[in-house]
């Protein structure tokens, strides 16, 4: 899964996104979470340019496909960089690193159960400061959905 996640993410091979897609949608068909639209987790714009494309974007697109959700794209905005979670030391420092750092710029998940799709769960950080965004908008209730969580001592 770590490889195919880095093939993902930093070797632009987007074409495996649908088969990690499949892996998600197998998930949830075996374990069901109230959920009417799926949002990816935004990267900062800078970063969108550098990569070409969102791999949590591509993830969402497909499992919405597979399981009959719709994708709000657009709503949720990164609009402060922060350096990727995977070099903070410690779970306070991811949580700094994201605070403040997605806001909700519509309400198009207004009274929605939201499924906020990433690819890696570290310490959760990054869905809690998506999540809260959501939720200041009027998101009914936001469920995480990763395709692998890492687990840092």
């Amino acid at each position: 899964m770590r490889k195919a996640i880095h093939e993902l993410k930093y070797r632009n091979l987007k074409a495996i996104s649908s088969r990690l897609a499949e892996l998600l949608a197998d998930y949830v068909r075996a374990n069901p979470v109230p959920g009417q639209v799926l949002v990816g987790v935004p990267l900062h714009p800078r970063r969108l340019r550098e990569r070409g494309y969102n791999q949590s974007s591509l993830l969402a697109r497909e499992l919405g496909k597979r399981i009959g959700l719709p994708v709000v794209e657009d709503c949720l905005v990164r609009v402060r960089q922060a350096q990727p979670q995977v070099r903070a030391v410690d779970v306070e420092e991811r949580r700094r690193n994201v605070a403040g750092a997605f806001v909700c710029r519509d309400e198009k998940s207004g009274g929605k159960q939201v499924v906020l799709i990433d690819d890696v769960c570290t310490s959760g950080a990054t869905l809690e400061s998506c999540a809260a965004a959501l939720k200041n908008k009027g998101a009914a209730s936001v469920w995480g959905l990763t395709l692998a969580r890492e687990i840092h001592n």
